[in-house]
């Protein structure tokens, strides 16, 4: 039996090796990127071109992944009864085996399916929701089995796509929601505006998040299934973005303010390059930060405007060509904002009355909340 047990110790050791050496290269690699990107980070901040010049991207040399270890586990194979020691006659152990598979990184290609945009956008629907001053409307790209809008009331109302409204899928908060969004799997998610943010699932509520110092405002869940969650303290002098995962905050604004201080709606969104996008209403602005929260840039509105009256963004939203879309709820109008923040077209003919929330389908066809009114119109800007 001793000679047995040195023989699996000596199986153990071997595939300890193995995996080590993976791991050490592993973490090597992953040291290099850090550093990479911390280069990169630098470049950016400087104002030194010649950097800019000479920089070599390392993309295919990071392509080039450890080899993948594949482990064969040591069988145990009986052997017949013969005149030998114990351990012969109990059986004997195949070798460890282990197989290196080579791989290459390679990226998923971008979404190449261009929509133009209309030059005359049409109205397809126009939902009378029955809500007093209608805030927020949101719906799952991927099914569209339910469109939910919120209002005044405590009422948080799903309607399909056709407009009809789904009694069985209505929902009564006991409080008038400040905003809403969904999640992948369904469940419905919203604010109460005074401390906490709720989660509703097959019928059943559940606080997920409660508050002491912050109030929160609006919602949107990412596309890795965390929570972003805009908020302002009790003195109304400061604004961020909380992103959430479950009842645990991952990630907070650093530095500077990026969002007006005082109370005020901040609806969000997440673009498909992961940056997140904050409609300011009370600074007359939309701010866009990537994942990391960095500033990308402000949008201000056209300059000179062709509007009357000042741009007050209020809801906004993103695109599968990862436009932007915000409202301008005084000059009843949506502005069209390409991934780097500049104007590309107005939604202006389709006689909006005080727009405010909004959301993409699937198809690029965008619900706006007619705030007043109560409407909901499914608008249809691009090929």
């Amino acid at each position: 039996m001793n000679f047995r047990k040195k023989e699996i110790d000596e199986n153990k050791k071997k595939n300890h090796a193995i995996l080590k050496k993976q791991l050490e290269e592993i973490r090597h690699l992953q040291s290099l990127m850090q550093e990479k990107l911390h280069t990169l980070d630098d470049m950016e901040d400087s104002n030194e071109i010649s950097l800019t010049i000479h920089y070599s991207s390392k993309n295919q040399e990071f392509s080039k992944l450890p080899p993948k270890v594949h482990v064969s586990m040591p069988k145990l194979i009986p052997k017949p009864k013969e005149k030998e020691e114990l351990c012969r006659l109990i059986g004997k152990l195949t070798t460890l085996s282990t197989t290196l598979e080579e791989r290459v990184f390679t990226a998923k290609k971008p979404n190449t399916s261009v929509r133009e945009l209309l030059d005359e956008p049409e109205v397809l629907n126009t939902i009378k929701t029955g809500h007093e001053k209608l805030y927020s409307v949101i719906c799952l790209n991927e099914e569209e089995i339910c469109i939910w809008t919120s209002g005044q009331t405590a009422k948080i109302i799903c309607y399909n796509t056709q407009g009809v409204r789904s009694p069985e899928d209505n929902k009564k908060s006991g409080i008038r929601p400040n905003d809403i969004a969904v999640y992948s799997d369904g469940a419905l998610v919203y604010s109460d505006g005074i401390s906490t943010v709720y989660k509703v699932k097959n019928d059943q509520t559940e606080e997920i998040i409660r508050l002491q110092e912050w109030i929160p405002v609006n919602l949107c869940v990412t596309s890795s299934g965390d929570l972003l969650v805009t908020m302002f303290n009790g003195d109304e002098t400061q604004s961020k973005v909380f992103r959430y995962s479950g009842s645990t905050v991952k990630q907070t604004d650093d530095g500077q303010p990026l969002y007006s201080g005082n109370y005020g709606h901040k609806y969000i969104t997440e673009n498909r390059n992961l940056d997140i996008c904050v409609a300011d209403s009370e600074a007359g602005a939309v701010v866009v930060v990537n994942q990391a929260g960095k500033l990308r840039f402000r949008y201000t509105g056209q300059s000179p405007s062709a509007k009357n009256k000042p741009f007050v963004p209020y809801g906004i939203t993103t695109d599968s060509q990862s436009r932007i879309l915000t409202s301008d709820y005084d000059n009843h109008c949506i502005h069209i904002l390409d991934v780097d923040g500049r104007f590309l077209q107005y939604i202006d003919s389709c006689d909006l009355n005080y727009p405010v929330g909004l959301c993409v389908d699937k198809y690029d066809s965008v619900f706006v909340c007619e705030y007043h009114e109560g409407n909901l119109r499914k608008i249809r800007y691009s090929k």
